[in-house]
């Protein structure tokens, strides 16, 4: 039975993450502290004490998910996975997990795309909204037709694509797609246009921290987001984290290709469960497939 270990990302925080765990593993309590050292203030003391919307904050939350996922992966007795992956800023800590990057360098990377990208947010202003019940293709090809900037940028089960772009870009779709039979189209409380040509700046940034950075070959393969393929080779494990600020997250078909390679149990690893339903849902239909999650 081949496993996959799943990682998620932003929006998967709350108030009291990692407590449990920095409490009851030495380990895991000295990898928290040397991320304390690292970012140069106590994350730990917001993500167990610390209010939502100080939680909230990006630059804040990035590195508490990552710090949450990636202590539960290297501080756990878990048995060595079949493959990873990650939901956008839960790649880092698929890769991390998988031995790619080291903690540490791997937590500067994170610290460094959530500065850019909030930083991008205030100087690039856009938003983000959830279609419902509409094929991609059908997302696709209104979105092509729309005036400014708005793209599918979040495949994350059937039926259910985000897209992001422009704030007046997505407005527009959003009639236009319910115009086209969506069931519903949601604004979402987003601080930008990410994963989307308007992170471009952002993107920029984050080339000289991750051709800086030392990447390796990991233990087991890992299904990046750009291209929803078992990624093994560091230069093209690097190419696709870059490329992954301004493009569609594939998490349908990263899921799908997991299947394909075998995968009958799903762990999501970190705060939150939002990644074991979507794979319920992906999932459907494909056999005896086991979903759980560990945080």
């Amino acid at each position: 039975m081949a496993k996959a270990y799943l990682f998620p990302g932003q929006g998967a925080q709350f108030p009291g993450m990692g407590k449990t765990l920095y409490e009851s593993s030495e380990a895991a309590r000295v990898l928290m502290e040397k991320a304390n050292e690292i970012l140069g203030f106590r994350i730990t003391d917001i993500m167990f004490d610390g209010a939502e919307d100080e939680l909230k904050a990006t630059e804040v939350t990035q590195p508490a998910i990552f710090l949450h996922s990636t202590a539960l992966a290297l501080c756990s007795p878990l048995p060595v996975p079949d493959m990873v992956g990650g939901h956008s800023l839960g790649e880092f800590s698929a890769l991390a997990a998988a031995g790619a990057m080291c903690f540490e360098d791997a937590l500067r990377l994170v610290a460094v795309r959530a500065r850019e990208m909030q930083k991008c947010c205030v100087k690039v202003p856009g938003t983000m909204a959830a279609i419902i019940g509409l094929p991609s293709e059908t997302i696709e090809k209104v979105c092509a037709g729309i005036e400014g900037t708005v793209i599918a940028a979040n495949y994350n089960c059937d039926g259910q694509v985000v897209i992001s772009g422009e704030e007046a870009a997505v407005s527009a779709a959003c009639a236009a797609l319910k115009d086209a039979g969506a069931r519903r189209a949601l604004p979402l409380s987003v601080s930008g246009a990410f994963h989307s040509p308007l992170m471009e700046p952002a993107r920029q940034e984050l080339a000289k921290a991750i051709e800086a950075t030392r990447i390796t070959a990991p233990r087991c393969p890992v299904y990046q987001n750009v291209t929803a393929l078992p990624e093994t080779e560091p230069e093209r494990i690097k190419a696709n984290l870059l490329a992954q600020l301004t493009s569609p997250v594939r998490w349908t078909q990263s899921v799908q290709a997991m299947l394909a390679a075998g995968a009958c149990e799903f762990t999501e690893i970190g705060p939150g469960t939002v990644l074991q339903g979507l794979v319920k849902r992906i999932a459907a239909g494909a056999g005896n497939i086991t979903v759980n999650g560990i945080q």
